[in-house]
């Protein structure tokens, strides 16, 4: 088959990919970009709306950010949200809901509190809500299903009238959209084609071989989640660096639990997300719990074939078993991973799950 050749190639068509496509073809003067995605529709793994939670992090209510990252991830976080005014997503791929970080007994409750004073400024719009408050806006938080009171002290540090909820795989099928219609720029998504090697041309840029064509770019920008290393190793970069692959589950609920996003308190010796319950946008705003963490012998949970990937990903050596006795000795890590591992084990897991 023919080869194709373009000013830039981008691997992988999730909101990463989808969104840079979006980016060059709107602003800047390149002429033509090619997008390669091994699977039969764009953004299917991370970016589908069942495999994350669905959130615009702005770095209000993730009690792991610092306030110079919150800094950060509110300038990015914006960007998604102006996108999708600026197109009238409203409701239909950006949406609102009340959200805050809750804090349940004395420690947390001085913890959020102080976070608010340091917050305050960087996300004006911020406020506290004692216990009265949250009756109102999640009696759920306050009363047990008997109807009772709890009886620890209680806060909630939160926002309404925000945009806080994305469906990421229809943000990515819009950057594609839009970025189609720039009248300047050439951009083609190819299906079902599965890179298999890129290397320097002998000419000028980059050879891309796949399953069933090739490509040559000028550029290529390797967007494929868990598989980037992967390719980057056989490229012969980041060598130093290995993948170990945590997936994460969410519980479903039949009805609408709560009224907006409640995020616990991050465990600052993890480093993974808190568990949060969420409106999902799938499920007409019936409540979501999640997510668990799942250390993984594979780079894509669902997908068949990536155990192989994985071992080459990892890289393991020294180093490595070094890293992972770290995290293993602590208790809170080790414990933690054995908790999540229980938590996908049919019959007990949902049980485990809720008296958790």
């Amino acid at each position: 088959m023919a080869a194709k050749n373009f000013e830039v190639i981008i691997i992988g068509a999730g909101v990463s990919g989808t969104a840079l496509a979006y980016e060059l073809a709107r602003y800047t003067d390149i002429g033509s970009i090619g997008i390669i995605e091994k699977y039969e529709d764009i953004a299917t793994l991370n970016s589908c709306a069942t495999s994350n939670s669905q959130t615009i992090h702005v770095g209000d209510i993730e009690t792991n950010y610092t306030l110079e990252k919150a800094a950060i991830t509110k300038r990015t976080a914006k960007m998604v949200e102006k996108y999708c005014l600026q197109h009238d997503y409203q409701n239909e791929i950006i949406f609102s809901h009340q959200k805050m970080a809750l804090g349940v007994g004395k420690k947390e409750v001085e913890f959020l509190l102080h976070r608010y004073e340091e917050f305050s400024e960087l996300f004006p719009y911020l406020e506290v809500w004692n216990k009265e408050k949250l009756k109102e806006l999640e009696p759920r938080v306050v009363f047990d299903e008997n109807g009772d009171e709890r009886k620890e002290d209680i806060v909630g540090i939160g926002a309404r009238g925000e945009w806080t909820t994305v469906d990421y795989q229809k943000l990515s099928k819009s950057f594609l959209d839009n970025a189609k219609k720039e009248s300047d720029t050439d951009v083609e998504l190819f299906l079902n084609t599965q890179v298999q090697e890129i290397k320097k041309s002998k000419k000028r840029g980059y050879v891309v071989k796949t399953d069933n064509k090739t490509f040559y770019a000028d550029f290529v920008v390797v967007d494929a989640g868990a598989h980037s290393l992967f390719l980057a190793h056989k490229m012969g970069f980041g060598l130093n660096l290995g993948c170990l692959p945590v997936a994460g589950s969410f519980y479903m609920t039949n009805e609408k639990m709560l009224n907006g996003k409640v995020y616990m308190i991050q465990n600052p010796k993890l480093p993974f997300a808190a568990l949060h319950g969420d409106p999902d946008v799938l499920a007409d705003g019936n409540t979501r719990f999640g997510p668990t963490a799942l250390m993984l012998p594979k780079l894509e949970r669902y997908k068949s074939g990536t155990y192989i990937d994985f071992w080459k990903t990892l890289r393991f050596d020294k180093n490595i078993a070094i890293a992972l006795w770290k995290l293993l000795r602590e208790s809170d890590i080790r414990n933690y991973i054995l908790k999540n591992f229980l938590f996908e084990i049919p019959f007990i897991n949902k049980y485990l799950f809720l008296t958790d």
